[in-house]
This record gives structure tokens, sequence and C-alpha cells, in this order.
């Protein structure tokens, strides 16, 4: 024993203990810190566990909150609600495996609680019971058949995945590089002689609508304040309504900046065929267009700045190959909900990258149908609008570069425009994006291998513009992700790797949000919306491409008719005007105000149904339920990073399928 050591003996009825103190001041207080770490540690717990069910109020508040607005929101709904009635057959084969998968659960969890270990079992006779037999049976079918098969379709699928991340990959290198280089289209030549109107060239500005009561007159005025000579412009607002009230307004705001002095004109068909682009045609027929060298196009919710046409008409100048100069957009209601931020990532990426990209190194882009400036010619020489297609912009696009005209992006010039606030809005938005592609591919194929055009471009045309970008991308993001991942669960000698559920998805959407910084916080719910709109994405390309009845459906987005802080400003100066000044936003003559009186009192007579309201969608909502599913199958077989990704996802489409994403309706 050492020499400072002290060996105390302490006599207790319970026992003797032998203490060592090798220092008597450090070792006593170092017993005395050993002492209290467990009750310091002890009240933390207790501190924590305080705060944790102090959670539990709010929680179950909110879940109550949440539950109460499923099940009113599931009382209101009826059977015409979603705009395909579920008879489609693929609503009808996610509620098969739905029930396959809720039976396939049930025997897994009776399998598992009655831990049965039936991989030893080497003769099938000696099994007893029909049951446990019908289970060996299934476990055989699924090694020899099942599996095999599943885990083919999935390579193929991942090579998919894998082709069009490289695509993404190399747009954003492109985007990138772009930059590095500065490589921006540039005017060639000298400006316009602002002295000299007619050294500017015949302007023609059309807004076509139709029944957009919300949002025709933001869209009038912003294109009434073009800064363009006078004589050397003529705006057409090209209206297509069928509401009555609406066209008098239209018409009298049309009259109301005619006095002020704009060169505008209005337009209705009587037989309204082919949609917009049978509007757009009409309009092209007239005598008139024949002394325009240009036609600029705005959708009636966009609002130009009254510099746009002298940021991209100059780019027509000394270049006679280039048909098309196309603006980028920019979104007054980006931050109005989750819906409006997720919508922002998608398009920002759009333009900053898929359309600046090709419109840099191809010349060639989809014409996004507004804030786009033609050239004349190039319609005319591309055969003009047709009607045969839902995508009236694209079908224009590729029917002009395949007779050799360039397209010109700009970054750097916008037009403000608004996004869908609502699901439904969106929905049907995305459905004839996806659907219209599919059909113009059909007829536009032979077209294309028949054209004069280099055979890259051809190459690039089918491959990656229509092929990979609009058929392949819907095709494995839903049967990968919602078909195959949720079997795997249940066939799990099929098991996809970690990479393709969570690695490459996350980078991808990194890849993806980048043009939009600001909205790095909604990286998540970005990456689970994508793959829940590839249900609606899927549909609609299987639609177009096999001619089904909804492939032809053409819905006006509606609109909300919100206004931008310039509007607001403007709103602001007019009303500190003096009362002895006119007022420009409205002017109704004697006629019109007859008139609109009577329309008003045809409409207070009749009933006022609110038809506005949150709808149920079944196809979600079958398929959350097939997710959360395959989650607790993959919660028995403890697959980590499986789960939480069936488990999210799951949610994310329970969230959509009620309609609880986006505009809310009381």
């Amino acid at each position: 024993m050492a020499p400072s050591s002290v060996v105390v003996t302490i006599e207790k009825p319970s026992g003797i203990a032998l203490v060592e103190i090798n220092d008597a001041n450090s070792s006593l207080l170092h017993d005395k810190q050993k002492a209290a770490r467990p009750k310091q540690f002890t009240w933390v717990l207790f501190l924590k566990a305080q705060r944790a069910l102090g959670c539990i109020p709010w929680l179950a508040t909110a879940l109550l909150g949440m539950f109460a607005s499923v099940k009113k929101r599931i009382a209101l709904s009826d059977a015409t609600d979603e705009e395909y009635k579920y008879k489609g057959r693929l609503y009808k084969f996610i509620k098969a495996f739905l029930t396959i998968s809720v039976v396939a659960l049930v025997v897994e969890i009776i399998v598992y609680f009655q831990k049965w270990d039936l991989s030893l079992v080497r003769r099938p006779w000696e099994i007893q019971g029909v049951f446990q037999w019908s289970y060996m049976a299934w476990l055989s079918l699924r090694v020899d058949y099942a599996a095999p098969f599943l885990v083919m379709l999935s390579k193929f699928c991942i090579v998919l995945f894998m082709i069009q991340s490289l695509d993404r990959l190399v747009l954003c290198v492109g985007c990138f590089w772009i930059k590095l280089k500065n490589l921006m289209p540039v005017v060639e030549g000298e400006a316009y002689d602002i002295e000299d109107a007619s050294s500017f060239p015949m302007v023609l500005v059309q807004i076509p609508m139709c029944n957009e009561k919300e949002v025709y007159e933001q869209s009038i005025g912003a294109v009434c304040q073009l800064d363009w000579p006078k004589d050397r412009i003529l705006v057409q607002v090209l209206d297509d309504s069928n509401d009555e009230i609406a066209q008098t307004l239209i018409r009298n705001e049309v009259l109301s900046w005619k006095e002020k002095g704009v060169n505008i004109i209005y337009r209705h068909r009587f037989i309204r065929t082919g949609y917009k682009a049978g509007n757009l045609k009409s309009a092209m027929a007239c005598d008139y267009v024949k002394d325009y060298e240009f036609v600029a196009i705005f959708d009636a919710d966009f609002q130009p700045n009254p510099d746009f046409l002298k940021r991209t008409i100059p780019h027509f100048k000394g270049k006679p190959e280039v048909g098309l100069v196309q603006a980028r957009w920019s979104y007054v209601n980006k931050d109005e909900n989750l819906l409006t931020r997720l919508q922002n990532i998608n398009l920002c990426f759009h333009f900053e990258v898929e359309q600046q990209v090709n419109g840099v190194f191809l010349n060639f882009f989809g014409f996004n149908g507004t804030a786009g400036v033609w050239r004349i010619k190039a319609l005319e020489d591309s055969g003009g609008w047709l009607e045969r297609t839902t995508v009236e912009d694209m079908d224009i696009a590729v029917r002009a570069h395949l007779q050799g005209w360039k397209f010109i992006f700009l970054n750097d010039v916008r037009a403000l425009c608004e996004l869908p606030e609502s699901y439904e809005a969106y929905k049907k938005q995305q459905h004839r994006w996806h659907s219209g592609p599919m059909q113009l591919f059909r007829l536009c194929l032979p077209a294309i291998i028949t054209s004069k055009i280099s055979i890259w471009k051809k190459a690039n045309m089918i491959f990656l513009f229509f092929l990979l970008r609009k058929l392949i991308l819907p095709f494995y993001s839903f049967t990968l992700f919602c078909i195959i991942l949720p079997l795997t669960m249940f066939i799990p000698e099929a098991e996809l790797p970690a990479w393709v559920i969570c690695y490459v998805p996350i980078v991808m959407s990194i890849l993806n949000i980048l043009p939009a910084p600001k909205s790095f916080p909604f990286l998540m719910p970005y990456l689970l919306f994508e793959n829940t709109m590839s249900v609606t994405k899927f549909n609609a390309m299987v639609s177009g491409l096999f001619q089904l009845g909804s492939a032809y459906e053409w819905v006006v987005t509606k609109k909300t008719g919100r206004a931008s802080e310039s509007d607001l400003l403007a709103l602001t100066e007019r009303e500190m005007k003096t009362s002895n000044e006119e007022k420009i936003q409205r002017r109704l003559s004697e006629s019109g105000l007859e008139m609109l009186s009577k329309l008003k009192e045809k409409e207070e007579e009749q009933p006022v149904v609110n038809k506005k309201r949150n709808r149920i969608y079944r196809k979600e909502l079958a398929l959350a339920f097939l997710l959360l599913t395959a989650a607790a199958r993959s919660l028995l077989s403890a697959h980590g990073i499986h789960f939480y990704y069936l488990l999210f996802q799951g949610i994310s489409f329970l969230v959509v399928g009620l309609d609880l994403i986006g505009e809310q309706v009381n």
C-alpha cells in the first residue's frame, strides 16, 4: 500500500466497507462529483420529459384539427369531385395493387409474430396446415418467378433514371459554362432611332383570353403602356369568352384605352373552335396583319414591363434566320403558399437551365406560349397555328425548327405572371402540359424524320426533347418510386439500393433548386411533391400517347388576379390625382352601363352556387395507402431508409389526395 494512503474502516449493521483514499482533498472532491453526476443526469431527464409532455397537448390539438379538416373534406366530397370520375384503368390498377398489399401485410404480420422460419424446411410435405403450406408456396413462387422479373424491371427503370439524371447534370454544366463565359445573346447593329419613329418595325401584340374577368384589366393595361411608337404598334384583344358579362367588361376596357389614344381593337369569335390555337389563327387571318413584321403574344395574366419590346425586338435586327425571341417569366404570387413555392422551383430551373442552355447551344427550345415575339414570316413559313393538339405553342416551335428557323432565349427579360394557387388548377395544367407533347410526337415524328435538318438535330429532337424529357421522365418516376419500390417490400429479393431511393434523387433535387437558392429550405418537400405529381404526369403521358379521351381536354388555368407591387403603386398614384383628371382605369359608355346593369340583374335572378371548393383525389389517396402499407411491411424487416422514404412519401400523397396543399377554401 502506498505511504500516502489512509485506510478507514467503517462498521455498519449492513456490513463493512473498505475505502482507500490516495489524496484527502482531491479524492473527496472527486467522490462528491461522482455522486452528484447521477443526480444531475436524472434532473436533466426529468426536465426533458417535462418539455416533451408539454408538447403533447399541442400535438394532440394539431392532430385533432387535422383529422377534423380531413373528416369535413371527405364529408363534403361527392362522386363528381374529380374530373376523370375515377373510372380510369390506372385508378383500378392502383386499387387492386392496394388490396393485394393489405392482404400481404396481414399475412406478413402473422408470420412475424408467429416467428416462422420456413427457410429451413427442405421437404414441403413436412409442413402442417393449409396456411403454412400456402405461405411456403408463395415464398417459392416469389424467389423463382416474381423476384427475377421485378429485378429486371427495376434495372431497366434505374438505367432510364440514370440517363435522365445525366441529362440534367449536362444541362447544369451547360448553364454554369454560359455564366462563366458570359454567353448571352447580344444585339447586333445600332439601336432604333428614337427621334425617327419610322425606323421602328411594325409590331402586332395579341392578348388571347377566355372568361378571365380576374386578370383582363391588368394585362390590357400593361400591354397598352408598352414603350413603342403609337403608329407602329397594334394591340389585339382576342376575347373567346362565352360569359356575356366578361365580354362587356373586356370590350369597355378596350374602349377606355382606345379613347386614351392607344391603337387597340377588340375581337370576339362567334364560332369558338380550336381553343387558343383557333383564336390566334383567326386573328392572324385579318387583312391588316400583312402590314406587320412581328407579333408579340401575352396570355391574359401576363404583365410585361414597358421596355419589353425595346429589349426583345432588337435581337431580330441583322439576323434574318431568327424566328422567335422568348422572354422569361416571373411570378407575382410565388410566396403565396407551399404549392406556388414548389412551382417556382420547377419553373426557375426550366427557364434558367433548360431554355437558356438549349437556346445558346442549339438555337431551339419549346415556345412557352406567351411572353415571346415571333417573326410573322416564320409563323407563315411553318404553316401557322394548328388546332390538332393542346400544346399549340410547342407545335409551332417544332415546325419552325424543322424549317430552319432559330430561336433566342433572353434570361434577363422577364414578364410578370401568376402561378396556379390551387392544386386542382395546377393538376389540370400539368395534365395538359404532359399529354399534349405525346400527341404532338405521334403527329410530328414522320415530319422530323423526313426533314432537311441535320441528323444530330433530329436525334436531339426525338430522343432528348420528346422521348427523354416528355415520355421517359414521367414513366420511370411513377413506375420506379410508386410501383416497384412498394412492391420490393413484399419481395425483398428485389430490394432497391439506397442510392437509387435517397442519394441520387437528393442530388438531382439540389441541382433543380440551384436556380432558386432561396428555396433551399423546401428541398425535401420539393422532392416528395415531384414524386407525388408523377401519377398525374404518367396518366397524362399515357392518355396523350394512346389518344385517350382526356388527352384533348383544354381547360383554362384559373387565375386570382393578384396585382404586382408596381400595379399597386400606380393605383395609389391614380387615386391621389385631382378629381378633374381623367380616369384611364375604366370608362363605360351609357349603352355599356345599360347592358351591364341588365346582365347583373339577370345574374342576380339565378341562384348563386359556390363551385369553388377543395376536392378529394382518389388516385393520390389510393397511392398514399399503398405506400403506407409498404412502409409498415418495411418496418417489420427493419429496412431503415426504405421505411422513412415510404412513410414520408405516403404522407405526401395523403396531403395531396385530401387537397391540403395550395389554396384552402372555407
